[in-house]
C-alpha cells in the first residue's frame, strides 16, 4: 500500500475517532443536565416560602351598598303574559298573568331591602307555525330577548351585590328561559361564577318545555313524557323561527338539587311524548300553549301538591321560605 493511501485511512479512522468521542461528550453533557433538572428543588408557592398556594376563587367580601337586596327574586312570565316595555316591579301587561300571583305575594310578604322581586319585561310571544297570518314574534326572537334581559339583571345584580343570593323562577316560555339560566350557571357558562353557584337559593319551574322527567325535584304527581323541546329537538330546521333545543347541556348540573319543577300530565308543553310521527307532532305543539291543561296551574283542576296547592300556591310558598330562611 502506498504511504499516500495508508495516511489517508488512517486520517479518516481519526476523524471518525473524534466525532464518536464528541458525541459521547454531548451525552455525558444531557444526561448531567437531566439529573441536575430532576435533583432541582420545586420552586417555592407563590406568596414567599411558607405561605400555601392562593386559590383560584376570589374570597367572598363581607359587606356589600346599602341598596342591594338580600335576595333577588327573578320572575320571567310566560307567553302572552308580558310585553317588552312592562314595569319590572309593577308589571301590568298582563293582570292574569300566571306568575303574577307569585311575585305579588313575594311583595306583600318581604321589604324591598329583604326581597327586590324583578319580573322579567320581553315579547313573551309564539308564532303559532300553523297560521300562515300570525305575524306576531316568533318563539326564537322572544325567547331570546327575555333571557337576554334576565340575565343581564342578574349580572348587574351579581356586580354590584357580590352577596345578593337569587331565587329564579318561569312558566312556560319563561319556564324554558329560567331553566336555561340555571343550567348555565351549573356548568360553568355564566352569569354568575362558578365559585358563587350556592348563591343560588333555588330554581322554580312550571311547565318547562325542556323538562326531562326525574332531572330535577318533580313535585307532586308528576307525568313521565318530556318537554316539547326535547321531543321535537330533532326537528329544528323544519320549523321557522322556533328551534326545538332538545335537552339542556349538562342539564342542571350541581343546582340539580336547587331545582323544582312542576308539570301536569297531559300538558303538552313538559309533558310531550315521543315523536313517531313529526306532523303529527308539530300540529300537537303549535296548539299546545292553548290546551285547557296548560292554562290551569292556578287551580287543582289537573295538578295538585300532596297537601293540595294549586301550583302558585306551592310555588309561593317555597320561594317565601327560602327567602326568609335566607342568612
Amino acid at each position: 500500500m502506498s504511504k499516500s493511501r495508508k495516511s489517508s485511512g488512517i486520517g479518516r479512522i481519526g476523524k471518525f475517532v473524534g466525532i464518536v468521542a464528541l458525541l459521547g461528550f454531548v451525552a455525558l453533557v444531557l444526561v448531567v443536565v437531566l439529573v441536575v433538572q430532576w435533583l432541582k428543588p420545586e420552586p417555592a408557592p407563590p406568596g414567599g416560602p411558607g405561605e400555601p398556594p392562593s386559590s383560584s376563587a376570589p374570597e367572598r367580601p363581607s359587606s356589600q351598598p346599602d341598596d342591594c337586596p338580600d335576595v333577588l327574586a327573578l320572575v320571567v312570565p310566560g307567553t302572552w303574559e308580558s310585553k317588552a316595555n312592562d314595569d319590572p316591579f309593577d308589571p301590568t301587561a298582563n293582570k292574569r298573568s300566571l306568575m303574577l300571583r307569585v311575585s305579588s305575594h313575594l311583595q306583600e310578604q318581604f321589604p324591598k331591602d329583604r326581597a327586590e322581586v324583578y319580573t322579567v319585561p320581553y315579547k313573551a310571544k309564539f308564532r303559532n307555525p300553523a297560521n300562515p297570518g300570525d305575524r306576531q314574534a316568533t318563539y326564537d326572537s322572544s325567547r331570546a330577548q327575555g333571557k337576554r334581559r334576565a340575565v343581564a339583571e342578574i349580572e348587574k345584580t351579581y356586580d354590584h351585590c357580590p352577596l345578593t343570593k337569587y331565587v329564579l323562577m318561569g312558566f312556560s316560555q319563561g319556564a324554558v328561559i329560567t331553566g336555561d339560566i340555571a343550567s348555565d350557571i351549573a356548568n360553568g357558562r355564566g352569569p354568575i361564577e362558578k365559585h358563587d353557584q350556592d348563591l343560588v337559593l333555588g330554581v322554580g319551574l312550571i311547565a318547562d318545555g325542556r323538562r326531562q322527567s326525574g332531572e330535577q325535584h318533580d313535585v307532586g304527581s308528576s307525568p313521565e313524557g318530556i318537554g316539547a323541546e326535547v321531543s321535537l329537538g330533532g326537528l329544528s330546521g323544519i320549523i321557522p323561527g322556533t328551534t326545538m333545543t332538545g335537552a339542556r347541556s349538562g342539564g342542571f348540573g350541581v343546582l340539580r338539587d336547587r331545582v323544582y319543577s312542576i308539570c301536569a300530565k297531559g300538558d303538552l308543553i313538559c309533558d310531550a311524548p315521543t315523536v313517531t310521527s313529526p306532523i303529527k307532532a308539530i300540529g300537537q305543539f303549535a296548539n299546545a300553549a292553548n290546551n285547557p291543561v296548560h292554562a290551569m296551574y292556578a287551580t287543582t283542576k289537573y295538578w295538585q301538591a300532596d297537601g293540595g296547592a294549586t301550583a302558585t300556591q306551592w310555588m309561593s310558598g317555597w320561594s317565601t321560605s327560602l327567602i326568609r330562611d335566607a342568612d
